[in-house]
């Protein structure tokens, strides 16, 4: 197990939903990656990610999608992107990155608690 953290601690990270409204090919990143625009809703709106999900997902299997990400991170530029949010994922056995996402539909901006 890793350090313990305060309850408090863990309360500032806002972590949403959101869905994919875009997805595109990022030929500029250093491992392959797909250029992310999700859709947190009216308080958040758009926001921009990179994300190194192409094991998995095609850009088919993405746009309309409901994901995880953390909305109050400093923005980070990678390449040429300026990813706004970190969506979130865990790694299967061969390294690919799996999605987090809710397994029934919620509102876009609905925050984690």
């Amino acid at each position: 197990m890793g350090d313990q953290i305060r309850f408090d601690e863990f309360l500032a990270v806002d972590i949403r939903v959101g869905t994919i409204i875009v997805a595109e090919d990022f030929p500029e990143a250093r491992k392959p990656a797909y250029k992310l625009q999700i859709d947190f809703g009216d308080e958040i709106g758009v926001k921009k990610s990179s994300a190194q999900i192409t094991d998995h997902y095609s850009i088919d299997d993405l746009v309309g999608r409901q994901v995880i990400a953390v909305v109050n991170f400093p923005p980070r530029q990678i390449g040429p992107v300026r990813s706004e949010v970190l969506t979130l994922g865990l790694s299967d056995e061969g390294g690919g990155i799996v999605l987090l996402a809710p397994d029934q539909k919620v509102p876009n901006g609905q925050k984690m608690h």
